[in-house]
């Protein structure tokens, strides 16, 4: 392999700062951003990706899974279950996965399956620079939106003319929610979130202490298939929850 392969290792996802916080997540993404064009423009990307384009584009994705890195600055895990102060919390990349498994298992078949599942692997891309921004950040829409786009455009820098087109706008199909596909995607990010509450829940042994994922998702299902699997969701936690009530106390 040539010796244009540039080491990513240096990277470092920049998460917004909570409320009340101050951070550097807009001056973090630029620098990121700036290495992504200089290293776009040193690789003299084609019409078919290099060995070296397609490492660098893994090795900035694999910070997307928390397992894999060592130091806590290149972990990207899901930021609602951080702020919660849930041990080993689930990575982007874990939750990505679980989106893709159950997008491959839709019985809809007026659906594109395979177009759900792409959309569920690419969805989250961005945070792989610029971190899991969540509602507790205090981060409008929009500049989440501008920080994520701008990440997308220079992830796909990295890649071939027709690979590059295909990811941004499959990201781009989902930001926007302009298809059947994305709307049932976006039905699953929300779904595979209140599951892994769920999990959580039951493995601290504490029902229903993760109530504001249930409360921020209340009435945003509209597939049906979703909605059949939010409800079965609710009645084990239901269940768990009254099984607690009528538990003796210490």
């Amino acid at each position: 392999m040539s010796s244009n392969r540039r080491d990513t290792s240096k990277w470092r996802p920049e998460v917004a700062p909570r409320s009340g916080e101050t951070g550097s997540s807009s001056k973090g993404t630029m620098s990121v951003a700036k290495e992504l064009k200089k290293q776009s423009k040193e690789l003299e990307i084609d019409t078919v990706p290099t060995e070296e384009s397609l490492v660098n584009i893994w090795q900035i994705l694999q910070r997307l899974d928390s397992t894999v890195l060592k130091s806590a600055e290149e972990r990207v895990p899901r930021t609602g279950w951080v702020y919660r102060n849930i041990e080993n919390p689930e990575s982007v990349s874990d939750h990505m996965y679980r989106m893709a498994i159950m997008a491959f298992l839709v019985k809809d078949q007026q659906l594109n399956k395979d177009r759900c599942m792409r959309l569920a692997l690419v969805h989250d891309m961005a945070e792989c620079i610029v971190g899991d921004i969540a509602p507790a950040d205090n981060i409008s829409k929009e500049e989440k939106h501008r920080r994520e786009k701008e990440a997308m455009e220079q992830l796909t820098s990295l890649l071939s003319v027709d690979l590059k087109k295909e990811v941004y706008e499959l990201w781009d199909e989902y930001e926007c929610q302009s298809s059947a596909e994305a709307k049932f995607v976006k039905d699953l990010d929300q779904c595979e979130m209140i599951l892994q509450a769920l999990e959580y829940e039951e493995l601290k042994k504490k029902p229903g202490c993760l109530q504001e994922f249930y409360d921020s998702t209340a009435g945003n299902f509209r597939h049906p298939e979703i909605v059949q699997l939010v409800a079965t969701i609710n009645e084990e936690r239901n269940s768990n929850i009254a099984a607690a009530r009528n538990e003796p106390q210490p």
